[in-house]
């Protein structure tokens, strides 16, 4: 489970302080696949930030599953991450001048895997992604969607229990974004837990439940499905 309780945070320069999250509560159960809405500048990626633990609270408690994260320090937050979150972003993220293989593979160098089981679970997550035939392939050979497989490819390689989408179809064509959509579905179904930013109606109305932020505060959640 991951529960926010009271959780605000803001953003400091001299000359002016952003409250990005105020009071934010929220609570999301294993397995569930959640959508984040709102407009720019609403606190979405600050949520998603704490909730991938690239970020922490200034104010109130984060429990991440059975553990409370929010004084964590930076070690022991990468070390929780590399484990249990896995990261797809709207503008892809791969390394120019790293192939399919090696873009997927990095995701793992930082966790002491074996090279030979390495290798065993790239060629696992690029088969579940319809992508084994591109490994050597560099980003720039692939399309958009390709690249967004890849990125999911790269999220999943670790088996992490959270599965964080900062808008994952914002670069891609109707057809890509309905794949790509399809694949989170299958993620979720398989018993990961899935928060997705979105500005998309129709994508948000493909997980089990939306909250909606207006200036860094929960102003609604729905149900959207059983």
């Amino acid at each position: 489970m991951l529960k926010l309780e009271n959780v605000s945070k803001a953003y400091r320069t001299t000359e002016v302080e952003t409250l990005a999250l105020n009071e934010v509560s929220i609570q999301i159960e294993p397995g569930e696949f959640v959508a984040v809405m709102g407009p720019s500048g609403c606190g979405k990626s600050t949520l998603l930030n704490i909730l991938g633990l690239l970020d922490s609270p200034d104010k109130g408690a984060y429990w991440f599953y059975e553990e409370d994260v929010a004084k964590y320090s930076e070690k022991k937050l990468t070390a929780l991450r590399r484990t249990g979150v896995g990261f797809i972003f709207q503008s892809f993220n791969l390394i120019d001048d790293l192939n399919v293989r090696e873009n997927v593979e990095v995701s793992l160098l930082y966790r002491g895997v074996s090279s030979r089981e390495r290798r065993q679970r790239v060629a696992a997550s690029l088969e579940r992604v319809g992508l084994s035939h591109r490994a050597k392939h560099l980003p720039h050979q692939l399309s958009g969607g390709q690249q967004q497989r890849v990125a999911i490819a790269r999220a999943l390689v670790a088996d992490p229990r959270l599965i964080l989408a900062d808008e994952p179809t914002g670069n891609l064509d109707t057809e890509n974004g309905e794949a790509v959509m399809k694949m989170l579905e299958e993620i979720n179904a398989a018993g990961t837990t899935v928060v997705m930013v979105t500005h998309s109606l129709t994508h948000a109305e493909r997980a089990k439940r939306t909250i909606r932020l207006l200036d860094g505060k929960v102003v609604s959640e729905t149900l959207l499905a059983a």
